[in-house]
């Protein structure tokens, strides 16, 4: 019986893969070009998620051992939002001094119809926000969206996360085929909604 993989390690961190569902349809993204991400396979099998299974892996890898749990897995971490609060609230109960971080593409209140972030104050110490492009038209293309005004609705996200004390990033990847997005731009664009610029530069194996 194929396992589904709800955790695993990259970079000496420990994280949570909820879902392969996304809202996004990334020309980069890792899930167009291979089927695991250091060995573990993250492709699951069904989309209904076990919290508790997702709790018993988390304590088998030792988070004790670990300063950083993240949300990011194959999909869309904030589409399974009530279940990834109830796990953000154990790891905070039961290993506090943890930072939690959920990589996301931003458009959680909107997919939800509402706005998520004061939810999650107090569960998750930081985020970090795919804003890709310096336009709208630049981010469609590289981020084919599935939902409509993705883009306001992102860099709405941006703010009200750093309004609400959230630790927040928002990231850019360069390098990646002719796609030339303007990095100051997106920089400038970044820390005037808040948040700090993080810039990933394409790697082949997408980490």
């Amino acid at each position: 019986m194929h396992k589904n993989n709800y955790v695993y390690l990259l970079d000496g961190k420990i994280y949570i893969n909820l879902t392969n569902l996304c809202t996004n349809n990334c020309v980069f993204c890792i899930r167009e070009i291979k089927d695991d991400v250091v060995g573990a396979d993250l492709r699951l099998d069904s989309e209904k998620l076990d919290t508790e299974e997702v709790k018993r892996q988390l304590i088998e890898f030792k988070p004790e051992n670990y300063h950083e749990i993240v949300f990011c897995g194959y999909g869309e971490p904030i589409i399974k939002l009530e279940e990834l609060k109830e796990i953000a609230k154990f790891i905070k109960e039961k290993y506090p001094r943890i930072k939690t971080r959920i990589n996301t593409n931003g458009q959680g209140s909107l997919i939800h119809k509402r706005n998520i972030v004061p939810e999650l104050v107090g569960i998750i110490d930081a985020v970090s926000v795919s804003f890709n492009a310096e336009t709208e038209d630049l981010y469609n293309d590289i981020s084919q969206p599935k939902l409509r005004n993705a883009y306001q609705y992102m860099q709405d996200f941006i703010v009200d996360c750093v309004e609400n004390g959230i630790e927040t990033y928002a990231t850019i990847v360069t390098g990646y085929k002719n796609y030339k997005v303007d990095k100051e731009r997106c920089k400038n664009m970044i820390e005037t909604l808040g948040a700090k610029f993080r810039e990933r530069p394409w790697i082949e194996n997408g980490y």
